[in-house]
């Protein structure tokens, strides 16, 4: 019985394309600013998202740190949801490195209100000053969802108002953009600076960008090489990135289709899940316990379909290498044992 990887859209393996890429790569010392291939890279994703630079990170966490580190001072005071992957699963480097105090904003779908984010910031030349408004698109805890613009807007006049960055954690903000039928840049443009995944749906093997003004990705380059993140030959990776750029964006679509697919299935069998919430790739079930969770992900696991269990619910991913065959495949084998559930 062939097993179904659903616990990430980081499990994707490279495509052959994207290993002949790669094998191929013009390398250079990343150290010396010299591999071709990484500059290329770093230019390509700039200007993907409408940014003047951008920079090569190791992961999305050390994006995200470096990119906090380099918008602010330790003591400053951080504004993110409650739910938000850079608080919640980002091991609390926000505060144990770059030093930053945390207020929560409860999020709703997704969303940082406005005013309760307006509740909590401080007028500038205040201490501690609010450094940072950090936004997640798409919302990976929420269920993947996609930011409305006007809320990002919204959002941006008031980081204007009090004089205060906005940084967006766009891991999948590729998703978000297909999800919502715009250019990447419409998104983007609502944000001083974002981390982006190539490692996602997008598929490279690994690695994500920073991206915002030229002065800042400098600061963000002297951030991340204190943290250790400085690599030398980089383009044999960087490669897989521009190709992930240049040819996996618009079938994230496929991605979606099959998430909804994989929704509708379950909620047809029973399963609690909330369809409304599947904007992209990311499906929830819900339990009524943790141990319900972990007992039907194991199920899952007996059945071959491999699912993360997280507290009462079950997340499941799909990727470039689930098809809809995948997917009909899942339904049918829960439909099968549905007398075990």
């Amino acid at each position: 019985m062939k097993s179904i990887d659903l616990r990430s859209d980081t499990v994707t393996q490279p495509t052959s394309q994207m290993l002949d890429a790669m094998r191929h790569a013009e390398l250079g010392d990343e150290g010396y600013g010299d591999d071709p291939t990484l500059n290329q890279l770093e230019e390509l994703a700039a200007a993907r998202v409408g940014k003047e630079a951008a920079i090569f990170t190791a992961s999305g966490t050390l994006g995200n740190l470096a990119s906090v580190m380099a918008h602010t001072s330790p003591s400053d005071e951080i504004i993110v949801g409650h739910h938000s992957h850079i608080l919640c699963s980002e091991k609390g480097g926000i505060s144990a490195v770059a030093g930053c105090l945390v207020r929560t904003v409860p999020e709703e779908r997704g969303m940082l209100p406005p005013d309760k984010v307006r509740a909590l910031c401080r007028p500038p030349g205040t201490r501690p000053r609010t450094g940072l408004v950090c936004v997640e698109n798409t919302h990976n805890s929420v269920g993947g969802v996609a930011l409305p613009l006007e809320n990002l807007r919204s959002l941006r006049d008031t980081c204007d108002e009090f004089q205060i960055p906005l940084h967006m954690d766009g891991a999948r903000v590729f998703n978000a953009a297909v999800a919502t039928g715009v250019n990447v840049r419409e998104i983007t443009q609502y944000v001083d600076s974002l981390m982006f995944c190539l490692s996602k749906g997008l598929g490279a093997p690994i690695g994500s960008m920073v991206a915002g003004t030229a002065e800042f990705i400098q600061e963000v380059r002297a951030m991340r090489d204190m943290l250790g993140g400085r690599m030398r030959q980089t383009g044999v990776i960087a490669a897989a990135g521009i190709w992930a750029l240049q040819h996996h964006v618009d079938r994230l679509a496929q991605d979606h289709e099959s998430a909804r697919l994989l929704a509708e299935g379950l909620s047809d069998l029973g399963f609690d899940v909330d369809t409304n919430l599947v904007d992209t790739n990311i499906v929830f079930i819900c339990f009524p316990t943790p141990r319900a969770a972990q007992q039907q992900a194991q199920r899952f696991s007996e059945l071959g379909i491999m699912a993360k269990a997280s507290g009462n619910r079950i997340r499941l991913v799909t990727h470039y290498q689930v098809n809809t065959g995948d997917v009909e495949r899942v339904i049918e084998r829960l439909r099968k044992d549905e007398c075990r559930r």
